[in-house]
């Protein structure tokens, strides 16, 4: 009962009126900031910084985290409707989002992405709530072998998306891993794979560049060569009737996908360094794996947009968790929130709940204030959006190579950057020629980098045991389901070649 008092002082708090102005601008701020490719909301926030200096501490980060809530909804906008993922949380959105934009049904990917965002920023509000600091214990129990076996339980996953072409899949996450291992070497600094000595590929390949040339520049050339140069344009209509219609059938194809989402995309969240981006992803392969019709993912299915927006709306939450309980950032975004805190003489850690009380759930109440209204200004929007898909693709298609260009500069500001999107954008349509699988390839050059110095670490701690992953109480368990799902397809072809 001292919760409920506590956070429904903290949503008495978040609801007055400077605080309740800030959250609305900060939500539709958002709201456009993730919808522009390469700027997310890492960028956002940053961004916003000096100007919360004119407010208290806590109406600042009400009104930072507000913007973050609105990013998280945002970055599905432009992967629907233009095929270029806003962020790269909303890169598993697009591979079912922009089929359901080309087939007339952008309205219920659009309302697909609201809902299943919101159901997972209120799942990921309630745990929050409920567990902080049991969670944030959880948390902290994870080492490098523990982060391991979750990298190759989200790889065993990948096997799905590639449906019956088993070998192309693998061969498509194995090019993704070569992409993340460009660059130092994060352990011994040693620099791998510079092709032809070119300095640019020092820093590595980011992974925001990759994302747009694969599905803005590729996109726009799939279309362009599938259509043989005919104007195309999308249709798609809207309406209070179509929205309530989008809403009932998100209920009855994406619960599935969101309850997946909302709760390994907060677990995933909490872990730190972690991050939205893996949830999301993880979350697609999962409900993919476990859907009566997988064949449907990729081509147009509701659930293939519930699981990653229930996912990185959960996971942005979740990293707040380890922010706040332990003063270690979950996500990118939330490290520049710490920064600002300490900037406002608030220092993150276990005494923040007791010291600071009014803060702490004052913040807490705006996450389901901002939730809501993050829900309906989205809902609003959407026949904007729409109007967007209405335009000629001979249009269309500048917008989209213009949009991608800026938001891959926009990065690092790169040259080099500009060229790897173009050469991405072309290798990707080529792939996609051949029946490659694009989504594989995408999600390991995510996990690469995590699981690589993670697998390294481990055999270090043990001495080069690789039994160290299967002793431990939580990475153990993992590493069985893991392998049991790599083993699933081998099983399947055996028992389909077995004579009768």
């Amino acid at each position: 009962m001292e919760i409920l008092s506590l956070l429904g002082d903290g949503m008495v708090l978040s609801l007055q009126p400077l605080n309740l102005l800030l959250i609305i601008v900060g939500v539709t701020v958002g709201l456009f900031i993730g919808a522009m490719p390469g700027l997310g909301s890492v960028n956002g926030v940053a961004i916003l910084l000096p100007i919360t200096f004119l407010v208290p501490p806590g109406s600042a980060i009400i009104f930072l985290a507000a913007i973050y809530y609105g990013a998280m909804y945002g970055g599905a906008i432009s992967s629907v409707t233009l095929g270029i993922p806003g962020a790269s949380t909303a890169v598993a959105t697009t591979f079912d989002g922009r089929p359901l934009a080309l087939q007339g049904k952008a309205g219920l990917a659009l309302v697909a992405a609201a809902v299943a965002s919101f159901v997972g920023g209120t799942v990921a509000n309630i745990l929050f709530t409920a567990f902080a600091p049991l969670l944030a214990s959880v948390a902290l129990s994870f080492g490098p072998p523990e982060i391991f076996a979750l990298m190759l339980l989200a790889f065993a996953t990948f096997v799905g998306l590639g449906g019956d072409d088993i070998p192309k899949t693998i061969l498509s996450i194995c090019m993704g891993l070569v992409f993340a291992a460009i660059g130092f070497d994060q352990v011994s600094g040693a620099p791998r794979l510079i092709l032809f000595d070119i300095n640019g590929f020092l820093k590595g390949i980011n992974f925001l560049v990759l994302a747009i040339g694969v599905y803005g520049i590729g996109e726009m050339i799939w279309t362009i060569y599938s259509t043989r140069g005919e104007i195309t344009t999308t249709k798609a209509e809207i309406s209070v009737g179509q929205i309530w219609r989008d809403i009932k059938e998100v209920g009855q194809r994406g619960w599935k996908g969101t309850a997946i989402g909302s709760f390994l995309g907060f677990f995933v969240g909490i872990l730190p360094a972690a991050g939205a981006t893996p949830g999301s992803l993880m979350s697609y392969g999962v409900a993919k794996m476990v859907s009566r019709k997988p064949d449907e993912f990729g081509k147009g299915h509701p659930g293939g947009v519930c699981a990653p927006e229930a996912a990185n709306n959960s996971a942005s939450t979740g990293a707040m968790l380890p922010m706040l309980t332990l003063g270690i950032p979950g996500s990118p975004t939330t490290a520049v929130l710490l920064g600002g805190m300490v900037i406002w003489g608030l220092t993150p850690g276990p005494r923040l709940f007791v010291e600071q009380t009014e803060f702490v759930w004052g913040l807490i109440g705006s996450f389901y204030v901002s939730n809501v209204f993050a829900l309906l200004i989205n809902l609003a929007f959407i026949p904007l959006f729409i109007w967007m898909l209405r335009m000629p693709f001979t249009i269309l298609a500048p917008l989209i190579f213009v949009l991608s260009v800026i938001g891959g500069y926009a990065a690092l500001r790169d040259m080099f950057d500009i060229w790897l999107l173009l050469v991405f954008g072309f290798g990707a349509f080529f792939l996609r020629r051949f029946d490659y699988p694009l989504a594989p390839a995408v999600l390991a050059i995510v996990l690469g980098p995590i699981a690589e110095p993670t697998l390294r670490q481990s055999l270090l701690l043990s001495s080069g045991d690789p039994s160290i992953f299967f002793t431990r109480p939580i990475s153990g368990p993992i590493m069985v389901i893991a392998i049991i799902l790599i083993l699933l397809p081998l099983a399947k072809f055996l028992r389909q070649n077995k004579p009768a």
